[in-house]
This record gives structure tokens, C-alpha cells and sequence, in this order.
């Protein structure tokens, strides 16, 4: 749908489609290591859960958008939750390597990146009228850690560590 109105825009592909607790950034293999021992700790604290996927905005606004995403309700808290537990053990455990993040965490799944402003208001005037839709409800049974490899045709993500939800 984003691609059929002309905006400059490169949607996420059908197998990159995440949503993305924590960004760690560039880290080394010993800080992987700790990271992993942090997400194996998570099913003792979170069962499985059902996400509903809710409606279309954009970063930083939706009237100037740069990322096109989707939203989450049901759900949101528990993500919150396990951003809050990670961010607390990177803390603990002195991981200083690890990214910092910049911005509040706002659980969302990335749609689409803008490119250019060819077509923007057509782009702003499709995002407005997504703002309530529904994709659906889906069942979260696993975190994963993933690397990203970034390639000219786009990112190449391979997961390091899976940890199922019970």
C-alpha cells in the first residue's frame, strides 16, 4: 500500500519485519556474551503474551515523517517492562559498550523508511488515514538477539540468542 502512492519510501521486507526492544549498537564479543545472560533470565519473569499490532504513525511526527511504523496497545506494558529489566541489568553489569539510547522506548514495528520528500503529503495523508487501523493480534513466544549487517539492498539480520517465553 505505502508503495503504490509514489513516495520515496523503502518498506521493511516481509523477513526483516521485528520490533526492536533494545538497540545495543556495535559491541564486542564478550559484551554479547553478558547480553545473553541477561535474556536468559527473561522467561523466568514473562510468559508468552498476546501483542496487538495497532494503527500508523511516523517518527519524529506524522506530518514530518522519516520512519513509518505500527503501533502496539496490548501488550505495550510488558515490553516496557522487559526494556526496563534490560536496561537495568546494562546498567548493573557496567556495559558500557552498549549504545545508549536517546529517545523514550515507544514499542512500535518499523513499516517503512522515507527516502526523499517526493510525494511526502501524499505519504502524510495515507499515514492519517492508517492511524486506526488494525493489523491484528499476534502471540509473542520468544525475544530474540539479532545482528544486523548492513548491505547496500538493506539490512541482512541472524538471530544469536532465542529465548522462548513460556
Amino acid at each position: 500500500m505505502i508503495s503504490e502512492i509514489g513516495a520515496d519510501v523503502k518498506p521493511v521486507e516481509d523477513e526483516n519485519i521485528h520490533l526492536t526492544i533494545r538497540f545495543l549498537g556495535e559491541i564486542p564479543a564478550p559484551v554479547i556474551e553478558d547480553v545473553k545472560r541477561i535474556l536468559s533470565q527473561l522467561p523466568s519473569m514473562f510468559h508468552s503474551f498476546e501483542m496487538h499490532v495497532y494503527g500508523v504513525g511516523a517518527f519524529p511526527t506524522p506530518s514530518r515523517p522519516r520512519v513509518v511504523w505500527a503501533g502496539v496497545t496490548t501488550g505495550a506494558d510488558i515490553l516496557h517492562q522487559m526494556r526496563k529489566f534490560i536496561d537495568s541489568e546494562i546498567t548493573r553489569r557496567g556495559l558500557k559498550e552498549v549504545h545508549r539510547d536517546q529517545h523514550e522506548f515507544s514499542p512500535h514495528i518499523t513499516l517503512a523508511r522515507v527516502r526523499s520528500s517526493r510525494n511526502i503529503l501524499k505519504l502524510v495523508q495515507l499515514i492519517e488515514q492508517l492511524r486506526d487501523y488494525d493489523f491484528g493480534i499476534t502471540r509473542v513466544t520468544a525475544v530474540k538477539l539479532k545482528q544486523s549487517t548492513l548491505t547496500p539492498r538493506g539490512p541482512i539480520y541472524r538471530d544469536l540468542y532465542v529465548v522462548s517465553l513460556g
